[in-house]
């Protein structure tokens, strides 16, 4: 096993709690002064992620929270290949103090904005939040989910906007094109409203089947990125076929709390017939506990990077 840094474009990311309200200008996160992240324990395996909170209200009065777990954007247009969303949104589950509670679910779309270089059309880096366009164009909550509930079919959705007489669409989408191509993104925010009592300790857990991407072939030009090193290569496929997944998962949330993380844990499980490649920049060592089980600690930890990781077939 070795630590590694790994973002491939078909990781897909999973997040920590935060503290935050969902704007019409995107999802807003708040820092709060009143509350610490006493624990994080936290487990990943490429077919379940399960975090346990402790929070502590250091105030001497109750607080009441709107606690946000954003999921990724996840593109409308999807490869055959791509995570099991539905899965994802279907075992998402949260409990309060041991008590099963519902958290709302919001929606919000992003696209890129066309940009003419060189007399020729492109598009820009970086996605905007087009949540209220969409809405201006007739599209529903329900619709901008499709992504997420109904893999590839958003024909209609591309319709509406293909026939939207608001201006604004014409930043993303070329109207005059018959046959112009439309990719939009749509991500999932989970709200609800908690209650931090004063002085008290406050048990938050969720757990859910991540987003896994992956390849057929792990090329050797990517084995820095994954921090493959001697003895891992030793430990791969001698036919030369790599075949690996890869999740990631949004650690630095977790910064939004009045104290750094009191006590940190994370757990990484592999299957037998894989090897398991990531990176840690903390203070804290990765420990084998067990055939197929690392294990990381840290106290006061304060997470400054996202955490991903790599599961690499050992045969094929």
């Amino acid at each position: 096993m070795t630590a590694c840094t790994a973002l491939l474009a078909i990781t897909t990311a999973q997040a920590n709690d935060s503290t935050g309200y969902v704007g019409t200008g995107g999802v807003q996160y708040l820092k709060n002064n009143n509350i610490s992240m006493h624990s994080e324990d936290l487990y990943i395996s490429k077919d379940k992620i399960r975090v346990n909170y402790e929070f502590k209200n250091l105030s001497n009065k109750d607080i009441t929270e709107t606690l946000l777990f954003p999921l990724p954007p996840v593109p409308s247009q999807l490869e055959s290949d791509f995570a099991d969303t539905t899965r994802l949104v279907d075992s998402f589950k949260v409990l309060s103090n041991g008590k099963a509670i519902t958290p709302k679910t919001h929606v919000r779309t992003f696209m890129y904005p066309i940009v003419i270089k060189n007399g020729e059309k492109t598009y820009a880096g970086k996605a905007v939040d087009t949540t209220e366009l969409f809405k201006a164009c007739g599209v529903k909550d329900s619709e901008m989910m499709t992504p997420w509930t109904n893999q590839g079919e958003t024909d209609k959705v591309d319709k509406k906007l293909q026939n939207c007489t608001d201006k604004r669409i014409n930043q993303f989408i070329d109207v005059n094109e018959e046959d112009s191509y439309i990719s939009w993104d749509s991500q999932i925010v989970y709200s609800w409203q908690q209650t931090f009592k004063a002085k008290a300790i406050t048990k938050i857990n969720h757990a859910y089947q991540p987003l896994v991407g992956g390849s057929v072939h792990l090329g050797e030009e990517e084995f820095a990125t994954f921090c493959v090193d001697g003895p891992t290569e030793l430990g791969l496929s001698k036919t030369g076929a790599r075949p690996y997944h890869a999740l990631s998962y949004i650690l630095t949330t977790g910064a939004n709390w009045a104290k750094p993380i009191a006590n940190f844990k994370l757990t990484v499980e592999r299957d037998p017939n894989e090897l398991v490649s990531f990176c840690w920049r903390g203070k804290g060592k990765v420990k084998k506990i067990g055939p197929t089980t690392f294990e990381i600690k840290e106290t006061n930890f304060v997470p400054k990077h996202d955490f991903e990781v790599a599961f690499i077939m050992k045969t094929w």
